[in-house]
């Protein structure tokens, strides 16, 4: 007999006839006729060419061919209902997975610290590696399944079969040296445009933001530095008079590094949309949805680098959006 002919439903009842010894019984355990099971025991004897079950007294007894079928068949049906019929499950304690995401410019300085310290609390065992790649790339990895999540600033990436969610809006800062000699108090606009700028260009499209508002509002200033590489920027603004803008957590980090102060920018720069992107491929994987439902508990409404709200003061309604 060719497998393709049999029914996985005759097998369903064949061992619900081997439990219970009986055709009326089988069909009150299924809940389907007894003209029904006695036809798929009909069909059965024919694929096996054996009786499969014979009546002795009150009970329908295994014959040698159907007691050989037993176990198989058990073990069959339990392979299909554990592997096939139930999902999956994730346990974080016990789980050695590494995540697999890809940050924008910011992502790494803005999620990491909070993400690494809960996954050591809740999901000890687990690793986290990550990547910067470009919109193309990223989009591409996704749908092959080696990246399991993006996280931060991707203007580009809107694929259609990905999912987002927003976390919060994150804005610049402007930095200075904490003894600039001509920027005392409050950042003015004429001071931010006569002094010369560094200007850090990652692989992350944020800088973008900056250059078009100015260009927008028609205006420039003197650009005596661009570079890729953020590490070197406070040290350069730390031993001159040069200013820069960058996200807040670009800026929160640069202050750490050196004495240097963070400025209110005096233009209206547009707030960066840092979210969280996932493919459909993974959309129901319990491992990632887990991680998801951690970076929302962790970030959805809450900018990490942002001073804590004091005690009664309402805090900005979150919003979600979701991309199918």
């Amino acid at each position: 007999m060719d497998y393709r002919e049999l029914d996985l439903n005759l097998l369903v009842i064949l061992n619900a006839l081997f439990e219970e010894g009986g055709v009326n019984a089988c069909a009150r355990k299924l809940g389907i006729s007894q003209p029904n099971v006695s036809f798929a025991l009909a069909k059965l004897r024919t694929a096996f060419k054996d009786d499969l079950l014979i009546r002795e007294g009150n009970r329908m007894k295994p014959t040698s061919a159907g007691e050989r079928l037993r176990d198989p068949i058990r073990r069959i049906l339990a392979t299909v209902d554990a592997e096939l019929l139930h999902a999956p499950v994730f346990d974080p304690a016990e789980s050695a997975r590494r995540f697999t995401i890809s940050t924008s410019d910011i992502g790494e300085l803005t999620f990491l610290p909070m993400l690494l310290a809960a996954l050591a609390v809740r999901a000890p065992g687990t690793t986290v590696r990550c990547y910067s790649m470009r919109p193309e790339e990223l989009e591409r990895s996704m749908a092959e399944g080696t990246v399991d999540v993006a996280l931060g600033y991707f203007p580009d990436l809107d694929g259609a079969a990905l999912y987002r969610q927003k976390l919060f809006e994150h804005p610049f800062v402007c930095i200075v040296r904490s003894d600039h000699p001509d920027v005392a108090g409050e950042l003015t606009l004429d001071q931010f445009l006569s002094l010369g700028h560094i200007v850090v260009a990652q692989e992350g499209r944020s800088q973008e933001l900056v250059e078009r508002t100015m260009r927008q509002q028609g205006l420039s200033r003197e650009i005596k530095l661009q570079s890729p590489h953020f590490m070197s920027a406070p040290l350069l603004i730390a031993r001159s008079d040069l200013i820069t803008t960058v996200p807040r957590a670009v800026g929160t980090t640069y202050a750490g590094i050196a004495g240097l102060r963070l400025l209110q920018p005096p233009i209206a720069f547009p707030p960066i949309d840092l979210q969280q992107f996932w493919h459909r491929r993974v959309h129901s994987d319990p491992a990632v949805r887990w991680f998801r439902a951690l970076v929302a508990e962790l970030f959805l409404g809450k900018d990490p680098t942002m001073p804590v709200e004091k005690p009664g003061k309402p805090a900005t309604a979150a919003r979600r959006s979701r991309k199918p």
